[in-house]
């Protein structure tokens, strides 16, 4: 049984850190994975990575159907990487770990990336679009690279004011 978790926010230090490989896919990472993909739609995202719901491991989920319907429905990767890249695409990116804040990032416009599977066999998916996009944002978060981090600092510190100051004084319902 799959439950939601609490998505950790800019800026926690574990946001920061690169990841560890998963050694073996067991019933834990099913587990993990499952909580993930439950928290994801819980929050409308089309990917997570497993940092954000405070595990250091190399894991993310992505789901594009809803803005992409040509897209596979639901990926579950573990250990992902990028092989090779295509192109370049510019993409306006949000993220459930940066709420309130929508930046302009330069992608590759293509990838061909290998993961393990929820079974951990061996995958390999060609991506392109935002499926391309949403599989390098969610690796940027397990290598410790967030969206703001594109930012200039006078940006990134004016975006911490406003968050501080919005969880100091939340909306009145």
């Amino acid at each position: 049984m799959s439950m939601i978790r609490k998505i950790i926010t800019y800026p926690n230090p574990l946001l920061a850190k690169r990841s560890r490989e998963v050694e073996v896919v067991d019933d834990y990472i099913r587990a993990l994975l499952g909580d993930m993909v439950e928290t994801m739609y819980s929050h409308d995202g089309v990917g997570l990575a497993a940092p954000q719901v405070g595990e250091n491991i190399r894991a993310i989920v992505i789901d594009v159907s809803t803005s992409d319907p040509a897209g596979p429905t639901l990926l579950k990767m573990v250990n992902p990487e990028i092989v090779s890249r295509e192109g370049e695409i510019e993409f306006e990116e949000g993220c459930l770990s940066v709420p309130d804040l929508r930046v302009a990032m330069k992608r590759s416009a293509k990838v061909r990336a290998t993961y393990l599977d929820e079974n951990g066999a061996h995958q390999e998916i060609k991506a392109e679009g935002l499926l391309a996009v949403a599989i390098q944002h969610e690796i940027d978060h397990l290598d410790g690279v967030l969206i703001v981090d594109s930012l200039s600092r006078l940006k990134r510190d004016m975006y911490l004011r406003k968050r501080k100051k919005a969880e100091e004084h939340p909306p009145a319902l």
